[in-house]
C-alpha cells in the first residue's frame, strides 16, 4: 500500500509517517518510481508507535524500544530484550504520575464547577461574604470589599482579575 492509504488506515498523516520513517521507526520498502510502499504489518507498527508518541514517548525512546518488541500478531506484546524492562518501568511511573497530576486538575476544576454560583464569584473577582451567604449574599458584595486573593491547592495565589482572564 502506499503512503496515503496507510496514513487512512491509521489515522497518521503522511508527513507524521516520513518522519517516522527518518527517526527509523518504519522502513518501507520503494518501488523503482521512489514511492513508498507499506505491507500489512506497518498499519500494526503504526499505531503502536502512535500509542507510544502518546504516553509521551519521544521518537528517541520508541526507537529503542520497537527492536526488542515482537512484530506485531505474533505473540502478546512484551520486551524480548531484559535491558529494556528498566527503561520501560521508568516510563511507567512518568506516565502514572502525570495520570495523577491530570486527576488532581480534574477534581480541582469539578469542586469549582460544582461550587454554588461560581460564576458571580469569579465575575466579581470577590471571595463570598462567608460560607453561609447564598448567591444573592455574595453578588451584593460591593467595590470596597477589594478582589480577593487566595491561595490555589499548588500554593500559588490567584485574585479576580487573573482568574477572569484564565477563564475567558
Amino acid at each position: 500500500m502506499r503512503i496515503g492509504e496507510l496514513a487512512r488506515r491509521t489515522g497518521a498523516t503522511p508527513r507524521a509517517l516520513r518522519y517516522y520513517e527518518e527517526q527509523g521507526l518504519l522502513t518501507p520498502e520503494r518501488r523503482p518510481s521512489g514511492y513508498r510502499e507499506y505491507g500489512e504489518p506497518d498499519v500494526a507498527t503504526v499505531h503502536g508507535i502512535r500509542t507510544l508518541l502518546a504516553a509521551g514517548l519521544n521518537s528517541a525512546v520508541i526507537a529503542e524500544i520497537l527492536p526488542g518488541l515482537p512484530p506485531p500478531g505474533s505473540r502478546r506484546p512484551g520486551p524480548t530484550c531484559p535491558e529494556l524492562l528498566a527503561g520501560l518501568a521508568a516510563e511507567r511511573a512518568r506516565i502514572t504520575r502525570q495520570m495523577d497530576e491530570l486527576a488532581a486538575a480534574r477534581e480541582l476544576l469539578d469542586a469549582i464547577m460544582g461550587a454554588d454560583a461560581p460564576s458571580s464569584v469569579i465575575l466579581a473577582g470577590r471571595e463570598p461574604a462567608g460560607p453561609s451567604a447564598g448567591p444573592a449574599a455574595r453578588s451584593s458584595a460591593g467595590p470596597a470589599a477589594g478582589p480577593s486573593v487566595r491561595a490555589d491547592p499548588a500554593g500559588r495565589k490567584l485574585d479576580g482579575a487573573r482568574s477572569r482572564a484564565v477563564l475567558e
